[in-house]
């Protein structure tokens, strides 16, 4: 899943793809590398000012019908909290909704059932963009999951089937490196509740604290975090980088017996033994 933010203020590119021109060229050369799924979103999690909904859909709703217009081989989901911005970004083209509130709009799962798209739900504590308390919790791990349990059953009995639920624990959303690196190393028991897996990883703080790397020179750190994600169940990765992301996962697959090498000639020839 490439990332493509159309906010003057996201995390990693500084508002690089806030332009439209510049957002939908980003989208099809990460098509054209190999990244299976686009991510648009128009406003960032962290803390910050409010964006009304008519700015987020004036941001997201363009983006998705010219992404849908050049690559519709391609999934595309919009990166909302809001029910009425994934309403529009549905009907621009948006086949998924990636929920970074876990549903904490009362309208979402409605819109979702109603539209028939793919939900991704997301664990974090409290709404976006807004100052929060430290992080706290006794067992991080075990919190994100019953926190996702109560999350899918609410979806289920507002009508989205199963099938259509993707969940995501939320790495460095209102928590901090330890639980992040804690999830990291047991995201097999988020795994476990048997549901396609989503990790967003990329150039987090967490892998920042962790190597002391600052933004913009974390791809060493993001690519290990992500292989350790798939490696323990992880299915779809969310990430910047999309060139090496693809070859690092496609590795990793190679390495767990999910993926062929394209060739297989090394040592299978007496004259080529090395």
């Amino acid at each position: 899943m490439a990332v493509v933010n159309r906010t003057p203020d996201s995390f990693h590119d500084a508002g690089a793809t806030f332009a439209l021109d510049a957002a939908v060229a980003r989208a099809v050369q990460a098509a054209d590398l190999g990244a299976r799924w686009v991510d648009v979103g128009g406003v960032p999690f962290g803390r910050g000012p409010a964006v009304s909904t008519s700015a987020e859909i004036d941001r997201v709703v363009p983006l998705i019908s010219a992404i849908a217009a050049r690559r519709p081989d391609v999934v595309i989901s919009v990166d909302t909290h809001s029910a009425a911005v994934a309403r529009e970004a549905v009907a621009a083209g948006a086949s998924v909704v990636n929920d970074t509130s876990g549903l904490a709009d009362p309208q979402m799962a409605a819109v979702v059932a109603e539209t028939g798209v793919h939900i991704v739900i997301t664990h974090s504590v409290g709404p976006p963009r807004q100052e929060k308390p430290a992080a706290h919790f006794t067992d991080v791990v075990a919190e994100v999951r019953r926190f996702l349990l109560g999350r899918i059953h609410r979806a289920q009995a507002a009508g989205i089937p199963r099938e259509r639920i993707i969940i995501d624990p939320g790495h460095d959303l209102d928590k901090n490196t330890l639980h992040s690196l804690e999830i990291t190393r047991r995201l097999g028991e988020i795994a476990s509740l048997g549901l396609p897996l989503l990790v967003a990883v990329s150039h987090k703080d967490f892998i920042g604290e962790s190597i002391d790397r600052p933004r913009g020179e974390r791809l060493a750190g993001t690519l290990a975090a992500m292989t350790a994600c798939i490696w323990q169940g992880a299915r779809i990765v969310r990430m910047h980088d999309v060139q090496a992301a693809v070859d690092a996962a496609r590795m990793t697959e190679a390495m767990l017996g999910m993926r062929p090498p394209v060739r297989v000639i090394h040592n299978t020839h007496p004259t080529r033994n090395v």
